[in-house]
């Protein structure tokens, strides 16, 4: 690499963002941290202006974490560009740190240790130094981040066969064969159906380890639809994918991470 590699750090704790970075200019001095942002849609925004080498996002930020910032970057990052090596930053998470090891995504533990930043930094450089052709790691980066989202915590989950939702004063019992697909809407999940719609105060991540993923398919980070109720799926002329359902007149749009699905048809 003919020029100095850049960084962007997202880190919503002004001191642990200072830490991270002062520890960086030990363990890498030949790196130029080019942000530091406190939130992952500044993250989103920035990495998209700058097209740092390296990202270090903090897992647990406001209004968008790191994963789901990640995931939003890898969907709207330039096709042919090489997506940056990506380092996730999280306080110490059993799961995380479990989930992170076996998607070969590294992570760095706070508060940062030299020791552990050091072995970051010599394995973000030989990736660095390996990277291919702009854009021929992009698939596997994908593969990496679908596996983060549909990781679910290590106890069994009760698979759902109905819903419960509100209807007015009343609790109106909804067979899960009927829907059609679900949506993350703020703090709620609209449940859709045919010829209705629900609100669910379950967020959808905790929603999604409950459905069976062989007739319910996440198809956008917010998204997931059920597959037997796909009519089709075409391309716009932004090359953006969307899907029409039978009996619902919305076209969804399908994320880059989820395009896999439907190579084949």
């Amino acid at each position: 690499m003919n020029r100095r590699p850049t960084a962007l750090i997202a880190e919503d704790e002004p001191l642990l963002a200072q830490s991270l970075r002062d520890e960086l200019a030990r363990a890498w001095p030949g790196l130029d941290v080019v942000a530091v942002v406190g939130d992952g849609a500044s993250a989103v925004d920035q990495a998209l202006a700058l097209r740092p080498d390296v990202l270090f996002f903090d897992v647990r930020m406001p209004v968008r974490d790191g994963l789901e910032a990640a995931v939003d970057l890898a969907d709207e990052w330039p096709a042919g560009a090489a997506f940056p090596a990506l380092v996730f930053v999280t306080a110490y998470d059993q799961y995380a740190v479990q989930a992170f090891e076996a998607q070969a995504v590294d992570y760095v533990l706070k508060p940062v240790q030299p020791a552990r930043l050091g072995r970051t930094v010599a394995r973000v450089q030989q990736v660095l130094a390996r990277r291919g052709p702009a854009g021929a790691g992009l698939e596997a980066t994908f593969a990496q981040l679908r596996a983060l989202v549909a990781a679910g915590p290590a106890r069994p989950q009760e698979a759902l066969k109905v819903l419960q939702v509100s209807v007015g004063n009343a609790i109106r019992m909804v067979p899960l064969e009927e829907v059609l697909y679900f949506e993350a809407a703020d703090k709620y999940v609209r449940v859709l159906t045919a010829g209705h719609e629900y609100l669910l105060r379950t967020p959808l991540r905790e929603l999604i380890p409950r459905l069976d993923p062989d007739q319910f398919w996440q198809v956008h980070r917010g998204t997931v639809v059920r597959a037997l109720a796909i009519d089709s799926v075409a391309r716009d002329e932004a090359g953006k994918m969307h899907i029409a359902l039978r009996g619902r007149p919305e076209r969804l749009p399908v994320s880059r991470l989820y395009a896999h699905l439907f190579k084949a048809m």
